[in-house]
């Protein structure tokens, strides 16, 4: 049986998608306003997320084979879109599927896969051939996976859980805290979630969070913390022990996170608004462990943001001069032989490779332990990029 859109989900999400394709306003903040004024159903918010991802995913194709059958209005999109995805809308004519295989088989790959030309040029510019397999990954939907809190259970007790309340899951081979969860559900609305069992958390960050060494009892620094994610999950890997100062410049994203860590049992986080310079200077090697999750393209987690693709062109030049920046100021917290894990969501070696190469060149203390991208197209998990590295004392002659 196929899914049914009410085409008057449609006009409301084609309201939402003017402001996000013409004012840059996030695909998410404005689903969060569509659903404080219009008071869906919890299965109903979860088909327009759906919808609005997917629309997004692949602009380029749906517009592109509208363009081909009807003259171009938003209703025609969605009519295109509904047909291509095998749903049914009341009270809508739609286009044949096989007709829309067709056409589409005679457009170029980047469309089919909703890229438009400048981010198809500037994939192939950071990955050539590479980039082909990366895009095609992008493309899908991103999968649903969750992080075992193991401040409070363990994954095994977690997944028993979780499908006590009829929600289905399986394990993450290589990520030992992650579960991949398989059925349609209310997740947020499960005791688990209320319970601080679990925090939604893609594979590839969790596998992140993980490469920095933290012990209990450690001195961490997260100074580029967000509503925390990789903080938590530090902090659960510290057992609760020791002190982990979750950092960001934004109060609203720290409000977030102490909310979580709240939730999650995580008594060892401290938040601490970065005001100026002098709040970096007062924590001069202090940290035995230090995450810079840098600002970035989002490169690696298109899948999940989709509407960055269709806003203004990632402006790679400042943000290469912002994280540059941040590696020079950040890194003066750290103690001598502590241990810094430089992080972005990006796939694309300027913003990764070269930013670390060119950093061990100002700084002739630290060295390279190790480093890895996680790959969506290798992984199935969201594009991710670490490196490891460790300050050493400056030896003079």
């Amino acid at each position: 049986m196929k899914p049914v859109i009410h085409a008057l989900m449609t006009d409301r999400l084609t309201q939402l998608l003017l402001p996000v394709l013409s004012e840059q306003q996030p695909l998410d903040k404005a689903l969060s306003a569509l659903f404080a004024k219009e008071k869906y159903s919890v299965s109903e918010q979860a088909s327009a997320v759906q919808l609005a991802h997917q629309l997004m995913r692949g602009l380029s194709l749906y517009q592109a084979l509208a363009d081909c059958l009807f003259v171009d209005n938003p209703a025609e999109i969605w009519a295109v879109l509904a047909s291509w995805h095998g749903y049914s809308i009341y009270g809508q004519l739609l286009p044949d599927q096989a007709e829309l295989q067709a056409i589409a088989s005679t457009l170029p790959a980047h469309i089919q896969q909703g890229c438009p030309d400048w981010l198809e040029r500037l994939g192939q510019q950071e990955l050539g051939e590479r980039w082909a397999l990366e895009r095609a990954a992008l493309f899908l939907r991103a999968p649903r996976y969750v992080r075992a809190n193991l401040l409070k259970t363990t994954t095994a007790a977690l997944q028993q859980a979780l499908l006590q309340e009829g929600i289905e899951s399986r394990l993450v081979p290589g990520v030992p805290t992650a579960l991949e969860i398989v059925s349609d559900c209310a997740l947020f609305q499960s005791q688990a979630f209320k319970q601080g069992w679990f925090e939604q958390q893609d594979a590839g960050s969790q596998w992140v969070a993980d490469a920095l060494q933290v012990k209990p009892g450690s001195r961490v620094i997260d100074a580029c913390a967000g509503a925390g994610g990789k903080s938590l999950a530090l902090a659960a890997k510290m057992a609760g022990k020791g002190r982990l100062l979750a950092m960001d410049i934004e109060e609203w994203k720290l409000a977030a996170l102490q909310q979580r860590s709240r939730r999650a049992g995580a008594g060892n986080i401290e938040t601490r608004l970065i005001s100026s310079s002098k709040t970096i200077k007062r924590l001069a090697d202090k940290a035995d462990f230090l995450l810079l999750d840098v600002p970035c393209s989002g490169s690696g987690v298109l899948r999940r943001n989709p509407d960055a693709k269709w806003q203004a062109p990632m402006r790679l030049a400042e943000l290469k001069a912002l994280q540059q920046d941040i590696l020079i100021r950040y890194s003066k917290m750290l103690a001598i032989g502590g241990e810094l894990l430089y992080a972005t969501c990006s796939i694309f070696p300027s913003e990764n490779q070269h930013q670390v190469q060119w950093f061990l060149q100002q700084r002739p203390d630290f060295v390279l332990e190790q480093e890895q991208t996680i790959s969506p197209a290798a992984t199935g998990f969201d594009g991710f990029y670490w490196a490891r590295l460790r300050r050493q004392a400056v030896i003079t002659v």
